[in-house]
């Protein structure tokens, strides 16, 4: 696999659950080493159209037909506005992979989903698809799903496009810029 490949990282900007919407910022770049652009679509708080505007987000990028992967930080944005990464490769044709510092406790994801969500079901179901894999790293391990693409390759990916730490720049860079624009200064971890 080319070191250059161009990667699409996504990230929410923090947020208040008194709001409407949360930013999602994407960027585009080649391996983790060049920012090649910066995208902003806003999702839902707790709504259900995360994966729409993510899809969304890539068709209307001029840099679409070079993409080569999605990351995503974790597997919703704007609170539980949950990712399903299975139609957003589909719809997109291309891989994605969702990505975590900590192991999500998926006890308490469901009950959460369950005492704050009428369609929690449906949340749930979308939650649970595919495998969650522990990826050791030289620091601490990370946690994975991936949709489109064989383990193998999403390691490939991660390590491609991971200059310093565990997280990959282009969900780094997405999370410094998301937060930045929201808070006036970036902060924090991806």
């Amino acid at each position: 696999m080319k070191r250059q490949i161009r990667i699409l990282g996504i990230d929410d900007a923090p947020f208040n659950f008194d709001e409407k919407y949360s930013a999602a910022i994407g960027v585009v770049m080649r391996g983790g080493e060049y920012l090649e652009c910066v995208l902003r679509s806003c999702v839902t708080i707790d709504g259900t159209d995360a994966t729409a505007i993510c899809t969304q987000m890539i068709k209307n990028s001029r840099h679409r037909h070079q993409l080569k992967a999605v990351m995503l930080d974790g597997a919703c944005l704007g609170g539980f506005n949950v990712v399903d990464i299975d139609e957003l490769s589909e719809s997109t044709s291309l891989p994605v992979i969702t990505i975590t510092r900590d192991k999500p406790d998926m006890q308490k994801i469901k009950q959460a989903l369950s005492k704050n969500f009428n369609d929690w079901k449906d949340r749930w179901a979308v939650l649970q698809k595919g495998k969650l894999h522990r990826i050791p790293t030289q620091y601490n391990p990370i946690y994975i799903k991936c949709s489109g693409l064989s383990l193998e390759e999403a390691k490939e990916i991660i390590n491609i496009s991971t200059i310093r730490g565990v997280i990959p720049e282009p969900i780094r860079v997405a999370h410094l810029i998301a937060s930045g624009i929201t808070r006036g200064e970036s902060y924090g971890k991806a």
